[in-house]
């Protein structure tokens, strides 16, 4: 019982530090949570206008550089190169080259001056067949001809004086060129270890740096990652959700006004709720501190409390193996542990009053209070030894009755059991009292006489015809006459004769009997 108690104390204790573990955990992530995606949120905010900034400084000037091209020189390459050289100091902003495409798509001119293979034809990019049209583009990132690097076009259309499109001016910039994705790689502080990707949501393009700079992949396919999938969608905000490893990240997204990109930050979970765990190291171990100080504590104390009750607990076990006799338990202390000593041997004295009661119930029926087959056969055996002395006959009457499964089956077995106690008193009412009255089982009685002399068939037929007579009356049962019946065997014996040899024939008796048409009793003497 300590152990239990002490076991069902430390749950309790165990219990508490986990609901605490869970609740401090989800209010610390929740917290945390919202405040590492708020941070997210305003750093990918921050580099997005960045970015648009630097991309509307080029698309101005790339605008403003088209607006002024001769257009005479269109048919003048090499003078057309020269002027692009003039205006060299553009190149700070447009990293990789300047090209101009003709309105055949063929490329004129270009700075640095760099010769195109003859057969590049840039008819089918997108950014040149939208400056055809008459409208400025930027376009998505490249593999760079010469540098392998990504480079991304912004292209704006060079209109002649009546203001038709005679080509095209290109400025292309390597992403990773100091100048226009610092923010993306420098924007990080402390130990945060985050990416920023920008993404392109057109040619489901991404780019985020690496250690070679900028690297150009697809994202990931619809389905893999919800959140992802909103942003494509046109979400722009702040969420948790999980990366291609499954691990568990906060992400933010911010639109780029000027164009249809989004820049994404992320940072890992845990980075971000890097807190929760040292939170819950903690508890885990204050838990583990406070449950064996609280088990060493709680263990002296229950000992100190249920000592008596050890001690009576031992006087108890040395009783029941007669070590010591049934006697009262002392009661040392009046609190919980001494009422239950104290009804420990109010208990004690109750069993003595009960034991000769158990005694009777083991000898008797339950059902009717008459003797049982155990009684039955211990009673036959004493009425034979006296037979044997005295020289006197034994009858024994086996009685089963007649018609009273049908009651049982129709009526019930509550009605059933109530014909077994009025049969039983009617019985009673016509032996003597010398005589043994016993059911041995079911719908079984047994009428033992003893004493009997030289007219014992008579007495054994008188009291076999009382009985038959005793339940021609029917029986009212729950509102309904029910009629039983009795067939009877008798055996007569004198003391020779052996208890199971008198209970053997009884019964062979009593089925004859019922065989030659039940209501009646027939005779064997052995």
């Amino acid at each position: 019982m300590l152990t239990r108690l002490l076991v069902l104390a430390l749950c309790i204790v165990t219990s508490g530090a986990v609901i605490r573990y869970y609740v401090l955990t989800d209010f610390l992530r929740e917290d945390l949570g919202a405040v590492a995606q708020g941070q997210q949120l305003a750093l990918a905010t921050y580099v997005a206008q960045d970015v648009d900034t630097k991309v509307i400084r080029r698309r101005l000037l790339i605008e403003r550089l088209a607006a002024s091209v001769p257009v005479d020189l269109l048919a003048r390459p090499e003078q057309l190169r020269g002027w692009l050289r003039d205006r060299s100091p553009y190149q700070a902003l447009f990293s990789s080259e300047i090209i101009i495409v003709n309105a055949s798509g063929k490329r004129v001119a270009g700075y640095p001056d760099q010769e195109a293979p003859a057969d590049t034809d840039y008819a089918d990019r997108d950014y040149i067949q939208s400056g055809l049209a008459g409208k400025p583009f930027i376009g998505r990132p490249l593999e760079g001809r010469e540098s392998a690097k990504p480079v991304l076009p912004i292209s704006a259309p060079i209109r002649n004086a009546a203001g038709e499109v005679e080509a095209v001016l290109v400025g292309m910039m390597e992403l990773a060129a100091p100048g226009f994705l610092d923010s993306m790689l420098q924007s990080r502080g402390g130990t945060a270890t985050g990416k920023f990707q920008l993404i392109f949501p057109e040619s489901r393009l991404q780019i985020e740096p690496s250690q070679q700079g900028m690297d150009v992949s697809s994202i990931a396919p619809p389905g893999l990652n919800k959140l992802q999938d909103r942003a494509m969608e046109g979400f722009r905000g702040a969420g948790i959700t999980l990366d291609a490893e499954g691990k568990e990240e906060v992400r933010a997204m911010a639109s780029v006004p000027s164009t249809g990109w989004f820049i994404v930050a992320r940072l890992p979970g845990r980075e971000a709720f890097a807190t929760v765990e040292r939170i819950q190291d903690f508890v885990i171990r204050g838990a583990v501190l406070s449950t064996l100080v609280f088990a060493i504590i709680a263990s002296i104390g229950l000992y100190f409390v249920f000592r008596p009750l050890f001690h009576a607990a031992a006087q108890a076990d040395s009783m029941t193996r007669d070590e010591l006799p049934h006697t009262s338990l002392p009661v040392v202390r009046n609190d919980e542990v001494g009422h239950l000593i104290s009804a420990f041997n109010r208990l004690l004295f109750k069993l003595h009053e009960k034991q000769a009661e158990l005694e009777r119930i083991a000898h008797h029926d339950t059902l009717t209070g008459l003797p049982n087959r155990h009684q039955l056969s211990g009673r036959l055996r004493q009425v034979l030894a006296q037979a044997q002395r005295k020289g006197t006959m034994v009858g024994l009457l086996f009685m089963d009755l007649d018609g009273f499964k049908r009651i049982n089956d129709t009526l019930g077995h509550e009605a059933g059991d109530e014909v077994l106690r009025q049969v039983a008193k009617r019985f009673g009412a016509v032996v003597r009292e010398t005589d043994t009255l016993a059911r041995i089982g079911g719908d079984e009685f047994v009428v033992l006489l003893s004493n009997l002399g030289a007219d014992a068939e008579e007495t054994v037929g008188a009291v076999a015809t009382k009985c038959i007579e005793a339940l021609s009356m029917p029986f009212l049962i729950a509102g309904t006459a029910c009629k039983v019946g009795v067939s009877i065997g008798v055996a007569l014996g004198s003391g020779e004769s052996s208890a199971d040899a008198l209970l053997l024939t009884a019964d062979r008796v009593m089925y004859q009997a019922k065989k030659t048409g039940r209501g009646r009793y027939m005779t064997h003497k052995l």
